[in-house]
């Protein structure tokens, strides 16, 4: 059974400049090279949700102007539903500025544009199925989105803001980084009840249901070029195992697994993984090899 997942987010066309190591304050560094590719968590996690096998839809909000287009190219071609992208013509398609050092650790600056305008009028009467939500657009659509869903509810509280309990309490899972965890702090996220996960980078992820640790993971050894959308295939990945009553484990092994996959390439969309390869990781076959 094809699972369905929506979800409700941001759309970025990402400028990427690689460079020998990431800046210190007041730094300036020269980059050796330079992209453009399709970003925003909202638009990553739909199509990594679309290539693990979900059936995906995103809803978002885009300018009026060339840049949407591009950021919007391979959620098109991937098959992601875009019904509900809206373009806004009096604000600017979302841009990500990204820092991308050898070892694939990065820096990210994003000026939201178009993304503020997504508005609950944006949203179904009603979601079926997964929900997948993050911050970086309107808190009060992601409230709205949650009320309307009648399934799994999961919130990616990325990146850290100030934030009213509701969102966390309406969460069937929560998941944050390590830099996030210290910014909610763990007795508020516990508190909140349901599924908390923890990602630890290269060290994997923790699962805990109630405060308690029910799971823990770590990624198969892959050669990392960029980190950019590891953390939003983690999220999908969690997302899908858990509607598809995967347990504990063996989900958390499948979501770290599918993000070590999205750092083997460049760029954020043009490295998430299809299900075969993550599948195929965790086997120990590795289809890029």
């Amino acid at each position: 059974m094809t699972q369905k997942i929506t979800v409700v987010g941001s759309v970025n066309l990402d400028l990427v400049v690689r460079c020998e190591h990431l800046p210190r304050d007041g730094e300036t560094v020269l980059g050796n090279g330079f992209a453009k590719h399709p970003g925003g968590k909202g638009a990553n996690q739909a199509l990594a949700a679309r290539r693990l096998g979900a059936q995906a839809r995103l809803i978002a909000c885009v300018g009026e102007d060339d840049e949407a287009d591009a950021a919007l190219a391979l959620l098109t071609a991937g098959g992601v539903d875009l019904s509900r992208c809206r373009r806004v013509p009096d604000q600017p398609t979302g841009i990500a500025m990204i820092a991308v050092e050898p070892a694939g650790d990065n820096q990210i600056v994003v000026a939201s544009g178009a993304n503020g305008a997504l508005s609950v009028t944006d949203l179904p009467e009603r979601i079926d199925g997964g929900l997948i939500g993050q911050l970086e657009t309107p808190v009060e659509v992601l409230l709205e989105a949650q009320a309307r869903c009648s399934g799994l509810v999961v919130v990616n509280l990325a990146p850290a803001r100030t934030l009213d309990n509701a969102v966390l309490g309406r969460a069937d899972v929560c998941i944050v980084n390590e830099a996030e965890c210290d910014f909610y702090g763990t007795d508020r996220l516990f508190a909140a009840g349901g599924l908390t996960a923890l990602t630890l980078g290269a060290r994997g992820a923790v699962l805990f249901r109630d405060g308690v640790e029910i799971a823990r993971a770590r990624p198969p050894s892959v050669t990392s070029h960029d980190a950019t959308g590891a953390g939003d295939t983690f999220v999908a990945a969690l997302t899908l195992a858990l509607l598809e009553d995967q347990p504990a484990r063996t989900a958390l092994e499948f979501a770290c697994a599918a993000g070590a996959a999205a750092t083997r390439n460049a760029g954020a969309q043009p490295a998430l993984p299809v299900r075969a390869a993550v599948d195929a990781l965790m086997a120990g076959d590795d289809l890029d090899r």
